[in-house]
């Protein structure tokens, strides 16, 4: 038998098994679900570790708001999931402020070292920027993040908000089993940069399920935070600390560099789904991909065709495709970006593109509109208190653990999100000193009739506007639950255009990727089509949400189950 054919016997084989545990009737009615969703009245929180959750939770009940709340979280994520995220990456947030009755954003994101030039990079030889080490290291902005949200909605010290991460930093915390196995890969990757090993192993090895990790050296730098602010990370003798060692290590961040760091409140942007307002930030970030991917997809009945149908997953690998290559040539840092957003998110934009797809044939190319990822391991999370706030968070070190990069006594990684320039002039993401890079982060936010409805993000690199797509889709036109809507099997294409200019155009339509529960009917289908169809290699994003139910006046949680995460209320 042809490898091949075994291929495709594999495949209906998982798929056949997926599609059979998806109809296992729950209580609750719904198939999809892999638990009911958690119900609660005066707030919820959502994160991808239980005891993250619980810190978050500790902080309402104490008398913390949503913000408070969700900086907790982060803090213990940034211990305790450093396969993640961590102290030394990227912030990005979408704040529901209960008193304004308005959505806010922040975007957190750090630039490129001011030293370090394009034309240095290209005399030394590079096509792209390294993966790890020196070179992609921008400045990290969650610190600053975390003081800014504080400064404008928050309540409670942010010592009390620390304290738990600082104490955990100490005394250890117990390893979860998924974030183990991803640190066991991290670490023959990245122990040839200085300090590594010394601060992210235990006598050379990642640290096993079940055991307990401390990382007193982090706990120092938290107590840094609570004494000195967010200018002990960016101005004091940290800040030297950092830029010390990136010098002897040939690094280009400097202490200047931090210095002058500064995240800034942004508008969030929206379209409007079958009378749902879907929340984005605009770029350096791709959240907008996603709202391209609804504007296409909405002239099409969706919830006619059903979920796991053929039209279902064609209609969205084809919107996803149009939407992906104005992301490869459009979308970078504002402040130089030619394309107008509003005009790339624009119903009539999108009725121009949805010209383009075939109901009956995958498309091999598609170009990039003309307008008037990715590897990525991150963190999101969702919170909501009883006065109405609400918050979207997402944070991340970019690839895995980061650049490998690890200052002294430090406990922290810095990240390596400068990957994603591209090196090649006239692009709107080409390397230039103090510029952000293009960011795959994105936190969503959906509101009803200018009312909260849903904080939610689902991480994972280029997965990230697909995955938030999926959701609105099943919540809006399958009409899913919440922990349905994230616990459903995920539609994963590859192989469009990048934005980091690793390839010119996306070539023989790419792959479709799709986790257990999709029909073998549909698979068939799409087959025909002619869509090249593989077995899911994720798992696929990581979801976490909260919705408010105006109904009854209480929050509903969920958490993803390919995580080790919990949502919980109180």
């Amino acid at each position: 038998m042809c490898r091949k054919m075994i291929g495709l016997l594999s495949l209906a084989t998982v798929l056949a098994a997926g599609t059979a545990m998806a109809g296992f009737d729950r209580i609750t009615g719904d198939v999809r679900a892999s638990r009911s969703d958690v119900i609660a009245e005066h707030g919820m929180v959502a994160t991808s570790h239980p005891l993250a959750t619980q810190i978050g939770l500790d902080m309402l009940k104490q008398g913390g708001n949503a913000i408070d709340a969700a900086i907790a979280a982060n803090a213990a994520l940034t211990l305790m999931e450093p396969t993640g995220n961590g102290l030394g990456g990227d912030f990005f947030a979408i704040i529901w402020d209960a008193d304004s009755e308005q959505l806010y954003g922040y975007n957190g994101s750090g630039r490129s070292p001011k030293s370090l030039t394009l034309d240095w990079l290209l005399e030394q030889g590079y096509e792209d920027i390294p993966q790890r080490g020196p070179l992609p290291v921008s400045v990290p902005g969650v610190v600053d993040g975390w003081f800014a949200i504080h400064q404008r909605f928050g309540s409670a010290s942010i010592g009390d908000i620390l304290q738990p991460s600082i104490d955990y930093a100490r005394n250890g915390h117990p390893l979860p089993e998924l974030i183990a196995w991803y640190w066991e890969r991290s670490v023959p990757i990245l122990s040839e940069w200085p300090g590594f090993v010394e601060q992210f192993t235990i006598d050379g090895r990642a640290p096993r399920a079940g055991e307990i990790w401390k990382n007193p050296y982090f706990a120092d730098t938290l107590e840094i935070l609570v004494e000195e602010g967010r200018d002990g990370f960016y101005k004091g003798e940290l800040a030297r600390r950092i830029a010390d060692y990136m010098a002897a290590n040939g690094g280009f961040l400097s202490y200047e560099d931090l210095a002058a760091h500064e995240g800034d409140w942004i508008d969030p942007v929206s379209t409007k789904y079958r009378g749902v307002d879907v929340w984005q930030l605009p770029p350096n970030g791709q959240g907008i991909a996603g709202l391209q991917i609804l504007n296409i997809l909405e002239a099409f009945d969706l919830a006619s065709y059903g979920f796991g149908s053929p039209e279902h997953v064609h209609l969205f690998v084809e919107a996803k495709k149009l939407a992906f290559e104005d992301r490869a040539r459009h979308y970078a840092d504002l402040d130089f970006m030619e394309v107008d957003v509003g005009w790339l998110i624009s119903k009539e934009y999108a009725a121009e593109r949805r010209e383009l797809i075939d109901m009956n044939r995958a498309a091999r190319a598609v170009e990039a509109g003309h307008p008037a990822l990715n590897q990525g391991d991150t963190i999101n999370l969702s919170v909501a208190d009883r006065h109405g706030n609400m918050v979207s968070l997402i944070q991340s070190n970019y690839r895995g653990m980061g650049s490998g990069m690890t200052p002294p006594r430090s406990g922290f990684i810095l990240q390596n999100r400068g990957e994603m320039f591209v090196l090649k002039k006239g692009h709107p993401n080409t390397y230039a000193p103090g510029k952000r890079p293009f960011h795959t982060i994105i936190p969503a936010f959906l509101t009803k009739d200018g009312k909260p409805w849903v904080s939610f993000g689902l991480m994972g690199g280029g997965m990230q506007p697909q995955g938030h797509a999926q959701i609105v889709i099943n919540l809006v036109d399958f009409g899913m639950g919440l922990q349905a809507a994230g616990d459903a099997p995920r539609i994963h294409h590859a192989g469009s255009t990048e934005p980091t200019g690793q390839a010119l155009q996306m070539r023989d339509g790419g792959t479709v990727n799709l986790e257990s529960g999709f029909p073998y009917e549909t698979v068939r289908a799409l087959m025909k089509k002619g869509h090249r169809i593989q077995w899911a290699l994720g798992p696929y994003g990581g979801y976490q949400a909260v919705m408010r139910d105006h109904e009854h006046g209480v929050y509903r949680g969920a958490s993803e189950s390919r995580k080790d995460g919990q949502a919980a209320g109180y």
